[in-house]
């Protein structure tokens, strides 16, 4: 039987199907690509049920302390012999006498027996560090779940980007694949006029089907990035917004290193969930320690046994009842080496936590400290790649008139409209990895949330 959310689905495509045909359908921009993902990813749905299983963790922990109240009852068929000599019998009336035997039997007799028990731990330190684990465990349940929302808004925002750069992509290809073709009819004709050297057309066709199977791999680039984008978001990726990203980007707000790293420390989702792997692994030597293996309990107990049938004396029935309210210490005074080796199990552990840790504090700083160092000279770098463009332009148009005027080759001019091409997609992809670096260092520190997206629409809306 399928659960209702796959028989929600037929309706919901029907829905965003009508809506994507609708001709006041506007560019989705980022935040709206982000919520589409999110209600529809699978990624998504592990997230909700890690998420999930916190409230679990935090029930058992409530539990532990509480009263335990067990019953229990059996029957059955049961046969007893119960002899016994030299006792000492006295009764009103009968005086008293030694050396007395008694004998009790009954075969194929029933029994019958009830027993409730409650208890009240009073004193276990095992128990308490349990407890203190299974919070631990609804913390690390908490954070896997951030930590995974938090990649996966990262990966929309890759994919996004993804198939805005091959679309940009396959756009400036096609451009160059337009201008070198026109180039190649240019030629063609002045080499029938006998103006230029068929070398010439050599090279203009060499370069037009050199474009051809650029244009080939670009498109096939393109349709992967929308499948993946589509099948996330369940959008059409042909509705995204184009990307016009603005010339000069503003990272005023970038905050110092110093500060970086504070942040990093304190609200860095994979450190802290690192951290709280290694206080369960502490957690877990206080189970095994010594002083963890004496429980005091409050216990409170009542029963009755019967057992009713014939034996060789005749007609036989035993009935024993007990209540008892007092207080039960255990102390476990040997194990055979099992305690003291889950007492190893558990420092080795505790170890490999800690150093795993500060491997993670050491490999997160690391990779923060390259982010900010990639937004800090972000802006010079994209003035360079800017001016590199701006002058392959110029140099562009600057080809084009002198082989007009025959003071350029055709070689060099099909090189300058590949340099051209070139440098407006190294622009693009400069432009886009310093809007994802950004990204990442909110990712790094703890801040990455949606405003964090709303932020980045600024710098590509027209």
């Amino acid at each position: 039987m399928r659960s209702p959310m796959f028989k929600r689905r037929p309706m919901m495509g029907w829905v965003l199907a009508v809506w994507l045909a609708s001709p006041a359908v506007q560019a989705l921009d980022l935040v709206q690509t982000w919520e589409q993902a999110r209600q529809h990813d699978p990624q998504m749905q592990v997230v909700a049920a890690t998420r999930a299983s916190v409230q679990a963790f935090e029930l058992q922990a409530k539990a532990l302390w509480r009263p335990v109240v067990v019953g229990a009852a059996t029957v059955g068929a049961m046969s007893a012999d119960t002899r016994m000599q030299g006792a000492q019998f006295s009764a009103p009336g009968f005086g008293q006498s030694n050396g007395v035997s008694f004998a009790t039997s009954a075969n194929a007799a029933t029994s019958t027996r009830w027993s409730l028990q409650a208890k009240q731990a009073l004193y276990s330190p095992e128990r308490t560090a349990q407890q203190a684990q299974l919070r631990q465990a609804a913390t690390v349940a908490e954070l896997r779940s951030d930590l995974a929302h938090q990649q996966f808004m990262l990966l929309t925002a890759q994919r996004y980007f993804n198939v805005l750069l091959a679309e940009r992509q396959q756009q400036v290809l096609k451009n160059q694949h337009v201008a070198v073709s026109r180039s190649l009819a240019e030629v063609k004709d002045r080499f029938e006029l006998g103006d230029l050297p068929v070398t010439d057309t050599h090279e203009a066709m060499a370069r037009a089907e050199g474009l051809q199977a650029q244009l080939w791999v670009a498109e096939n680039e393109l349709q992967m990035a929308r499948k993946v984008l589509a099948e996330s978001a369940r959008i059409d990726p042909k509705l995204l917004q184009p990307l016009n990203l603005r010339a000069q980007a503003a990272w005023t707000s970038l905050l110092d290193w110093a500060d970086v790293q504070t942040r990093v420390v304190q609200g860095n989702v994979g450190l802290l969930l690192q951290k709280a792997r290694w206080d369960v692994a502490r957690q877990e030597l206080k189970k095994h320690a010594l002083m963890g293996a004496a429980t005091l309990d409050l216990v409170a107990a009542a029963g009755r046994d019967r057992l009713s049938g014939e034996g060789d004396y005749g007609p036989a029935t035993n009935t024993q009842s007990h209540q008892m309210l007092g207080l039960s210490l255990q102390i476990p005074l040997y194990s055979g080496g099992y305690r003291s080796g889950k007492l190893q199990e558990a420092v080795s552990a505790a170890d490999q936590a800690s150093a795993e840790f500060d491997l993670s504090l050491q490999q997160t700083q690391q990779q923060a400290h390259a982010v900010w160092l990639t937004l800090r000279t972000g802006p010079a770098r994209l003035s360079a790649v800017q001016a590199a463009l701006q002058a392959s332009m110029a140099r562009l148009d600057a080809t084009r008139l002198g082989r007009q005027v025959g003071d350029r080759t055709t070689l060099e001019l099909l090189q300058a409209e590949n340099d051209a091409a070139q440098a407006e997609l190294a622009w693009l992809r400069a432009h886009t990895e310093l809007l994802l670096s950004r990204l990442q260092l909110d990712a790094l520190t703890g801040d990455l949330s949606v405003q964090s997206l709303q932020s980045l629409n600024a710098h590509w809306r027209p």
